[in-house]
């Protein structure tokens, strides 16, 4: 049976802060990823937990000249979906409902926010999801 790729929610804060850091640079080596994380850790811990990444899926890399660049084997947007249903299950019970109302209640929207809202969720119904 295959493995399954773990998901972000399944990854410690640091390798975390690697994914987002590769994510958002599209590719990266790790000097790369160094430079984009908050108080990194040295070059090779970074190297190491990288490797590790690679290891379980989440990155291939390839050659460009004497390094390595990486990239993430999933899109941004796969991981985000990933990341957003564990939210859901393990904050919400599972309920987009409770969630959209947990940011409403917790953050300042304003108008162009919530019209933006609304047409979302008129294309949702229209769309019968």
């Amino acid at each position: 049976m295959a493995k399954k790729k773990p998901s972000s929610s399944d990854l410690g804060r640091r390798e975390r802060q690697i994914m987002d850091a590769i994510h958002q640079l599209g590719e990266a080596s790790v000097s790369d990823v160094r430079s984009q994380i908050p108080d990194p850790p040295g070059y090779s811990s970074v190297r190491t937990m990288v490797r590790l990444l690679e290891s379980k899926g989440l990155l291939t890399h390839r050659q460009s000249g004497k390094r390595y660049v990486y990239r993430a084997t999933q899109s941004r947007e796969q991981a985000s979906k990933s990341a957003l249903q564990h939210l859901l299950a393990t904050f919400f019970k599972g309920s987009a409902t409770d969630a959209v109302a947990a940011i409403l209640d917790a953050e300042s929207v304003g108008a162009d926010e919530l019209k933006r809202i609304e047409s979302i969720v008129r294309k949702a119904r229209k769309e019968g999801k």
